[in-house]
Formats: C-alpha cells, structure tokens, sequence
C-alpha cells in the first residue's frame, strides 16, 4: 500500500505545511503517528483532510513523564518533523541533540517560515511573508494593480511542505547507506526561492523583467492569458511554442497578417484587446467545444468545486470523497505500489492506546 509502507514517522502537531507534508507521506504508505496536545479539542466532525491516514496520540510534551515517551517512541521510528519556531523543541529537551541520542539513525525534520537561522528566524510570520521576500509574489498581477495573492500555494505548499518531504526522503535514503540520521532544515523562504530558479535564467537571458504583467508568463504576453467570456466566466489560453500559436490563429480565425508577430512585445497590449473581444462573443462551453483538448493549450477556469466534475478529472478519479469530504486523491501514482489513503482524519488522541501498546508505553 504505496511505496513508503514500513516507514514509520513522528509528526508534531502544527499549523501550516508540516500537517500537509505528512498528509502526502502517509497517503504514499508511511506509517505516520500524529503527537497532539492532550488539550486538543479536533474532533472528527470537523475534518482536516491532513489529518488522512494518521494515527493521533496525546502527549503534554512540557511534562517529564510525556517527554521521556516521546524520546521512547523515537527509538523505533525513521523520522520525526515538526513545525515550530526555532528553539522550541530544544526548551522542551525534545531538540535534535535529544532525538538523534535516542536514535542515531533517526531524520529529524523541522519546517519554518525563515529557516533556522537568520535575523528573521525567530519572527513570526505567514505564507504571504515569505513569498513577499524571495520575489514571486512582487511577479504576480497586473502592473496597475497591487501583487496579486495567490492563496497560500506557493509558500506554505509549494515553497514549504514539497521541499519538507523531498528533504525527508533525501536523508532518509542517504542514512540506508551510511547509517547516520541527520537534521532536515526546511525553510519555507528556501524552498520558495529554488521555486523562482528558472526566471533567473530567463532575467540573465534577458527575456524576463522584475515588473508584473510585462512578460511572456505573469499575463503580459496576450497569448499566455485568461479571457472573460460571454457568460462572465474565465478561459484559458498559453500556446508558447509557434505550431500551438499557428493552431490558436487557425482555430479563432484570427488576422494571420496581425498575430503571426507573436513575440512582438509592443503589439502584446493591442492583441490582448482584441482576443478580449473575440473570446466575449462565446460563452465558456462553447470555447470549450471548439477549442478543449486541441494543442492549442486551452483549459476552462473552474473553481475548486466545478473541477471535481470536469470529464478529465473524474475519468482519472482525482477526487475521492472521504469523511464527507470531496478531496484530491493521493499524488502521484506508482504502478507497481499504489498510494492509497489509510483512513479518515482521526479524532485527537484516538490511537493513544493503540500506539502505546505497540511501542510498550
């Protein structure tokens, strides 16, 4: 059941990418036991879709006794990450000195906005903060308009939890070989701005600006755009490569003479005009029939709930409904050793007994 089973992990409960990370680990067969404070007041009638597949404990981690358990579980796991600012674990004797004592073989995983040092690494702060400072949300929106906010994607999951989980997996293969656990630093601000890597290249190239809406990627290309329609809904268009381009003139009947200046950056204004007007005169569907699944590089833009009944999405069942809960099944998919969610997002300290009996508590 998914390619991880047999790996068994510790997550410290915490807000933000940590949870989602673990979610990701345990939908792929990981064994993930959720530490929640004995206060916790989650319960099941609200589920968290990052709590799938997870079994809860309930530890007060300020008290000895609860402490020396943790440090008893972690003598039998391959991994422990947490979430907290930096120095917390440590004031709770729980810090990687502690754990890696315990279980020299053991990854020990920490997600942060900042990182573990730095002159901000104490700060609070928040997704929006963190791709504030490493440059993609100063690139989304429109130059008259302030940045656009692209929920909290690109750093809490993006940024954060994608680089938390390949750095779990890194060092947990690479201790396979030498038998030696180490300490995973992921940084939310690190992982946003390896996420920025490639407009480096294109800024060196000179074929990207550090101002939104004038290039060929951030809405200032016309053919790399969305488009209002008829029935005040959104479609897609990005044909970068000229057969596609060639194929969206063809298809539109547009002027070949005007548009085949694709890259002329001085008509892009004029030609987002009138694609503007074009795209008005039909509703999305109709788009849709004539343009969806064509290399034209096309897609409607749905909301959440519309996606979960497009024919592609539900033809490849990338949702499932789960706890009552339409969600997005386990990504991605292995052919010989499939993902498959363990259960349902449990109830605070729901496996307390199950987990104590197993690591003889």
């Amino acid at each position: 059941m998914g390619p991880l089973q047999g790996l068994k992990m510790i997550e410290i409960a915490a807000l933000g990418p940590a949870p989602f990370g673990g979610m990701l680990l345990a939908d792929m067969g990981a064994e993930v036991i959720l530490v929640e404070r004995k206060n916790s007041q989650y319960q099941a009638k609200v589920p968290d879709t990052t709590r799938r597949g997870k079994k809860s404990i309930t530890l007060d981690l300020k008290d000895a006794t609860d402490q020396a358990t943790l440090l008893q579980m972690v003598k039998e796991v391959d991994v422990l990450f947490e979430g907290f600012r930096p120095g917390v674990m440590e004031r709770l004797g729980l810090g990687p000195e502690e754990c890696l004592a315990a279980n020299p073989k053991l990854i020990y995983a920490r997600m942060t906005g900042w990182g573990q040092y730095g002159p901000l690494a104490k700060s609070a702060g928040h997704d929006i903060n963190y791709i504030s400072l490493t440059g993609p949300l100063a690139a989304m929106g429109t130059p008259r308009h302030p940045p656009a906010i692209p929920l909290n994607l690109v750093g809490d999951y993006g940024g954060g939890a994608m680089f938390l989980v390949v750095g779990i997996l890194a060092a947990y293969i690479e201790a396979q070989t030498s038998g030696k656990g180490q300490v995973v630093d992921a940084a939310m601000t690190d992982g946003t701005a390896n996420l920025m890597a490639v407009f480096n290249t294109l800024h060196a190239l000179g074929m990207h600006k550090p101002v939104r809406g004038k290039n060929m990627l951030d809405a200032g290309a016309h053919y790399y755009n969305v488009y209002e329609t008829s029935d005040e809904k959104y479609v897609s268009i990005g044909p970068l490569e000229p057969q596609f381009y060639a194929l969206l003139i063809e298809k539109m009947g547009l002027d070949p003479a005007f548009f085949a200046r694709q890259h002329n950056q001085r008509l892009w204004p004029e030609m987002k005009e009138k694609l503007a007007e074009i795209f008005k005169q039909k509703s999305q569907a109709e788009w849709c029939a004539l343009l969806e699944g064509t290399d034209v590089c096309f897609a409607p833009v749905l909301n959440y709930l519309e996606a979960q009944s497009h024919p592609h999405l539900v033809a490849r069942d990338t949702y499932f409904e789960l706890d009552g809960i339409m969600q997005p099944s386990p990504a991605p998919r292995f052919s010989r050793t499939p993902s498959e969610v363990q259960h349902g997002s449990p109830v605070a300290g729901e496996h307390s007994e199950e987990i104590r009996e197993r690591f003889e508590l």
